[in-house]
C-alpha cells in the first residue's frame, strides 16, 4: 500500500510517498481502508517535532480518517468487515490503510459522506470541548472567534450558534470573512484593520466578548484579551501564528477573567465518556443541519505536502482532505 512517510523532522517538503507492506491488525485493532483523511494544524507541528505528541521516526502522519473496515483482531467485538467507520488516532491516517485501536473508532452516522466524516472529529471535538465544557458557554452570550475561517474556527462559529450565542468572527481578509458569514457569524471583523479593537468594542456595546476562542496566538492574543468582558473566559486553542503569546497576569486580575487551556486529545484519553456525549450531540446537530464542515480542498497522497503548506501559510479555509485511494 501507499503511505505518506515522515523519515526526518522537518517541513512538509521532507515527507515522502512510499510503498510499504500491507498492515495486519493486532488482537484489539481494526484494519481500515482509508477513504478520506482530514488535515489538521497539529499534523504540521508533529512532523517538525514541535508538538506534545512525538512519534518515533519513521511514521505516517494524519490523525483522523473515515474508511471501510477490512479486517478485525480476534478480540474486536463491535466492528466487522464492511463497516464504515471514523477513526481518531495519533498518526497513520495519510495512507491507504490504517490500524486503529477499537476504542478509537466509531460508526459513520447515517447520511454522512466520507469527506465530512473525516473532517468532524478533531475540529468539532476541540471546539465543542472548548466552548461548552471549558468555557461553559450560555445562550445569549457573545463569542469572539479569532482565526474564524479555519477548521476549528468554522466549527466554533457553528457550535456557538447552535448553543444560542452571538458570534463575532475575526479573520484577515474579506474572502475569509465571507466564509464565516456562510456558517452563521453575526458580525465580522477584519483584524488586519488598524481599528479592529474599536470595531469589537462597538459590536459589544463597549462590554467586550464573554468568550474569546483563540487558535491563532501571536500579537492578536493580548489585544483581544484587553477587550474581554468582565468575568470573560479566554480559550487557548493553539498557536497557528507560530508565536506563543505572553499575556500580563494583571489583565485577568483587572477583568475578573479566566484563561482556559484546551487540549482535546488528552480530554479524549482522560474523559472518554464525556467525549462520547459531546460526539453524540455533534451528530445530532449534523442531522439537524446546524453544523456542516466546510471542505475547501481535496488532495491525493502525492499532494499532501502542498495541502499542508496551505495550512502553514494560513491560506486554507475550513478543512482540507486527503483522498488516499485517488
Amino acid at each position: 500500500m501507499k503511505a505518506v512517510v515522515c523519515k526526518q523532522w522537518g517541513p512538509p517538503e521532507t515527507l515522502e510517498v512510499c510503498e510499504i507492506p500491507d498492515l495486519t491488525p493486532g488482537p484489539q485493532e481494526v484494519l481500515i481502508q482509508v477513504q478520506a483523511a482530514g488535515i489538521n494544524f497539529p499534523d504540521v507541528l508533529i512532523i517538525q517535532n514541535k508538538y506534545q505528541f512525538k512519534p518515533e521516526l519513521p511514521f505516517t502522519p494524519g490523525s483522523e480518517a473515515c474508511g471501510i473496515v477490512q479486517a478485525t483482531g480476534a478480540e474486536v467485538k463491535h466492528f466487522k468487515a464492511g463497516d464504515r467507520v471514523i477513526a481518531f488516532v495519533g498518526h497513520g491516517a495519510f495512507a491507504q490503510q490504517l490500524l486503529a485501536p477499537q476504542q478509537a473508532i466509531f460508526p459513520v452516522p447515517a447520511g454522512m459522506d466520507d469527506d465530512t466524516a473525516a473532517a468532524i472529529t478533531l475540529t468539532y471535538g476541540t471546539s465543542h470541548h472548548a466552548l461548552l465544557d471549558r468555557a461553559q458557554l450560555k445562550a445569549g452570550e457573545t463569542v469572539l472567534v479569532l482565526g474564524a475561517s479555519g477548521g476549528v474556527g468554522i466549527a466554533a462559529i457553528e457550535i456557538a450558534k447552535a448553543t444560542g450565542a452571538r458570534v463575532i468572527a475575526a479573520a484577515s481578509s474579506a474572502e475569509k470573512l465571507a466564509v464565516c458569514v456562510e456558517h452563521g457569524a453575526d458580525i465580522c471583523i477584519n483584524y488586519s484593520d488598524a481599528d479592529w479593537r474599536d470595531q469589537l468594542k462597538a459590536a459589544t456595546g463597549k462590554q467586550g466578548p464573554d468568550v474569546i476562542f483563540d487558535p491563532v496566538g501571536g500579537d492578536y492574543a493580548e489585544a483581544a484579551f484587553r477587550s474581554i468582558a468582565w468575568r470573560g473566559r479566554y480559550l487557548v486553542i493553539g498557536f497557528a501564528n507560530g508565536e506563543i503569546p505572553k499575556i500580563p497576569l494583571n489583565l485577568p486580575l483587572l477583568k475578573g477573567a479566566s484563561i482556559l487551556g484546551v487540549f482535546w486529545g488528552d480530554f479524549v484519553r482522560r474523559e472518554p465518556a464525556a467525549n462520547l456525549q459531546a460526539m453524540q450531540q455533534l451528530v445530532g446537530w449534523f442531522h439537524e443541519k446546524k453544523i456542516r464542515p466546510h471542505i475547501s480542498g481535496r488532495y491525493s497522497l502525492n499532494d499532501c505536502a502542498t495541502a499542508m503548506n496551505l495550512l502553514v501559510a494560513r491560506k486554507a479555509t475550513g478543512k482540507l482532505i486527503i483522498r488516499p485511494q485517488d
